[in-house]
């Protein structure tokens, strides 16, 4: 099996860097403009922590969805999830599973991932230099 996917190990980085960003953007949409139910069904105040967060959020989310500067903004994003697990979820307890926290360590490590690899395939970086990744520049 790891063969046949393997032949299409740039196509499925590229899909899941373009969907995590995206759904990274939602959280920041969710935060600055109040879309999908906001903070408690409005916006987060925009010079607040969850306000700025939200912001980080988005614009981080488009660019590593879009792939332009994505290690950068993958980097930025992964130490706000770290910053956000340890601030708001780690206080309630140690687990993940346990203090509502899986998914700010899950995008943390995605984040991670997707900053040490750089922009891959289909993305606006490779338009614009030519066809060549961040991570062969």
């Amino acid at each position: 099996m790891a063969t046949i996917l393997g032949n299409y190990s740039a196509q499925i980085y590229a899909i899941m860097r373009i969907m995590v960003g995206l759904l990274f953007a939602l959280h920041g949409l969710q935060k600055v403009f109040g879309w999908f139910g906001g903070v408690n069904g409005a916006p987060a105040p925009l010079f607040s922590l969850i306000g700025v967060a939200g912001v980080i959020e988005l614009i981080a989310g488009l660019l590593v969805a879009l792939g332009l500067f994505s290690g950068l903004a993958a980097f930025l994003a992964s130490g706000l999830m770290a910053a956000a697990y340890f601030m708001a979820h780690f206080p309630q307890g140690f687990w993940p599973i346990s203090n509502g926290g899986e998914l700010a360590v899950f995008y943390c490590f995605v984040f991670l991932h997707i900053s040490s690899q750089g922009d891959g395939i289909w993305s606006l970086n490779g338009v614009i230099t030519g066809g060549r990744s961040e991570s062969q520049s």
